[in-house]
């Protein structure tokens, strides 16, 4: 699957809460939410640049005046693609968690992504994989506004007279991921914690508390589940989710005894079929790295960047294998 996307659209979950979700949920193409009551409304997440955010915050109007005094966004995690709108989002109350807040302020940043795409044509495979999937956004114009507040484990907020849960479950996604749960509406906007119809990629870890976090989501019985990747998720695709987390930990024990490395455990899965319905399989190479590090292993990555390159090459060596066959 490629950076390609058709236009957002807008999902009424009802009980006063909306979805946006971006077709096809790959790289950068994100989800969010709105929480309103009271003509006021709490909105989670931004999108990955101005456009794309102007364009949700329109839907949003169009959909229920209370759009237009957003008094609060969560930010659930650091990723430019849940964060770098927040500056249209002017005289709201900014939460995220105090460890995505430190990722957010020390990770990456809009210029960087500028930088890479603009040596793009230097960097090989790396350099064909990020014009790819990001080549389609815009970061020049990004003034990454950052939390006003920030919480560790749970933070209680209200909108109009309903109560948004916080839960901080990460490390797991990112290091600080938070799952936003309105329990009055059996809604959940649960971030980069569920991507429905892709694999996910462990950039923190470990796996287990990924795991747990499954069954959070799974322990409030919700009507509604709003992805940060992908259409709309359901209990039973969290079931799906979390048992990957459990059969990923399983084999790549398996595989680590094996010594396989963590490029051919994902070479293992693929060609033996497995979420063959998945998108973006190169993410297995981070996930099992972060799977053997967690059985006691040295990081394979150190540096993401490193991960980042290998899964170009993992993503480009598997297109030609198709275009060949």
């Amino acid at each position: 699957m490629t950076g390609k996307n058709t236009d957002g659209r807008l999902v009424d979950l009802g009980s006063g809460d909306y979805a946006y979700l971006q077709e096809g949920g790959s790289w950068g193409w994100s989800n969010a939410g709105l929480v309103t009551s009271e003509g006021v409304s709490l909105l989670v997440d931004t999108l990955f640049d101005l456009t794309l955010t102007r364009q949700m915050l329109a839907a949003f109007a169009e959909a229920t005046p209370a759009s237009a005094r957003i008094e609060t966004l969560i930010n659930t995690h650091n990723d430019g693609d849940h964060t770098h709108g927040n500056q249209l989002v002017p005289g709201a109350r900014i939460i995220a968690s105090a460890a995505a807040t430190d990722a957010m302020t020390n990770g990456v940043q809009p210029s960087d992504y500028s930088q890479l795409l603009a040596n793009a044509a230097d960097l090989g495979d790396l350099g064909t994989f990020l014009k790819r999937n990001f080549g389609a956004f815009t970061f020049d114009d990004i003034d990454l506004v950052l939390p006003t507040e920030t919480f560790v484990d749970r933070l209680t907020v209200t909108v109009g007279t309903k109560s948004v849960e916080l839960f901080q479950v990460g490390p797991a996604h990112t290091p600080g991921d938070v799952i936003a749960y309105v329990p009055e509406d059996g809604a959940v906007f649960a971030g980069d914690i569920v991507f429905n119809g892709s694999h996910p990629v462990i950039w923190a870890g470990p796996p287990s508390r990924w795991v747990d976090a499954c069954d959070l989501i799974l322990g409030w019985n919700p009507e509604t589940i709003v992805p940060g990747h992908g259409p709309m998720a359901t209990q039973e695709d969290v079931r799906r989710l979390r048992d990957y987390f459990v059969t990923l930990v399983e084999l790549g024990g398996e595989l680590r005894q094996k010594g396989l490395t963590p490029w051919e455990a994902a070479e293992y899965v693929t060609s033996n079929g497995m979420w063959p319905t998945w998108g973006e399989s190169e993410r297995l190479i981070v996930n099992f790295a972060s799977v053997y590090q967690q059985l006691g292993d040295e990081p394979t990555f150190p540096d993401p960047m490193e991960g980042l390159k290998a899964m170009a090459q993992f993503s480009l060596a598997h297109e030609m294998k198709e275009t060949i066959a």
